[in-house]
This record gives C-alpha cells, sequence and structure tokens, in this order.
C-alpha cells in the first residue's frame, strides 16, 4: 500500500540533526532517517531500540550449549575411545571445537534474524525514497496524513534548517 510521504534532503550531518531536534520538539513523527553511514544520534533520536545483542547472546549461548552436549554425546555415551589413557570426558579437547562452532552459530542466526528482520531477500523491490542517500545525502522521510495539516510548518523547518530540497513522493516503506 502506497502512502504519501514527505522527503526532506539534506547535504551534511549537522543540518541533519539539526532539523531531527527541531522536528521532534514540534511532535511530529518521524517515520525512518536514511544516511550514507550510521549516525548513533539519528538512531537515539528516534527513540529507536535494538534487542539483536540479546537475541545474539542468546544464539551463541544455545549454540555452545548444543556444540558441548552434542561432543560429550558423541566422546562419552555413544562412543568412547580409550586413547593414551586420557579420558574421554576431557573438557580442554573440546575447547577449540566449541568456540569456532560457537561463532559459526552466531554469525548465521544472526545474518538470518537481521534479514528476516529487516525483510531483505532476493527478488524484493524496494523502493528507495531519495537515490542520492546511498551516496552522501542525508534523507528524511515523513507521513504526510501523520503531519496532521502542519505540511507547511514542517517544510518551512525543514528548510530553515538547510534541506537542500522538500518534496512529496508515494512511497511503500514500512509503519
Amino acid at each position: 500500500m502506497n502512502k504519501t510521504r514527505i522527503v526532506g534532503v539534506f547535504d551534511e550531518e549537522n543540518s541533519l540533526l539539526a532539523a531531527v531536534n527541531e522536528v521532534k520538539k514540534e511532535g511530529i513523527e518521524i517515520n525512518e532517517i536514511y544516511t550514507p553511514y550510521p549516525m548513533h544520534e539519528v538512531i537515539e533520536a528516534m527513540g529507536k531500540k535494538t534487542r539483536f545483542t540479546t537475541a545474539a547472546f542468546l544464539y551463541g549461548f544455545f549454540g555452545a550449549s548444543g556444540v558441548l552436549a552434542f561432543l560429550y554425546y558423541t566422546s562419552v555415551i555413544d562412543w568412547p575411545i580409550n586413547y593414551g589413557g586420557k579420558p574421554t570426558n576431557a573438557f580442554p579437547s573440546f575447547i577449540v571445537v566449541t568456540i569456532i562452532l560457537t561463532i559459526l552459530t552466531v554469525t548465521i542466526a544472526s545474518l538470518f534474524t537481521f534479514s528476516a528482520r529487516a525483510a531483505i531477500f532476493p527478488g524484493k523491490v524496494y523502493d528507495q525514497p531519495d537515490e542520492r542517500s546511498t551516496d552522501d545525502k542525508f534523507v528524511i522521510v515523513f507521513d504526510k496524513p501523520g503531519v496532521d495539516g502542519n505540511v507547511e510548518k514542517l517544510n518551512a523547518i525543514l528548510k530553515e534548517k538547510g534541506a537542500l530540497e522538500v518534496y512529496e513522493k508515494e512511497l511503500n516503506l514500512k509503519k
């Protein structure tokens, strides 16, 4: 479902941050911000929180537990082999394999989690608000219905804070 969005394009980081702070003061909700590189201030200003680190920790915990359980089962219970008088449940022999497979588990599970959460998949058509956001421009997007008659005020704020251009566009974005 396409919605009309208001798109503001900025040339530099500081003017974008000034516009974000002013718009937040006015109580206008921001739909999304696109930057050519990560900016922690923008993420904090939008109030977005991530649980990705918690998910990665859980993947690592369950991955390490699963690997240790598998190694213990195969080395001690299912097929114990006595070589060199070494005990079958010698934990130090499990450490390297456990670390490597835990890293592999966290990496692959995090990749799938990120891809599913961001709705990234092969063949997906992405409706980009402004082509220049992948190069060197900073783009801020608002829902036109969410602005509630403050379109002129929003345009004035964005232009005052240094927007190169402000325009409306039909976009199909999340939210």
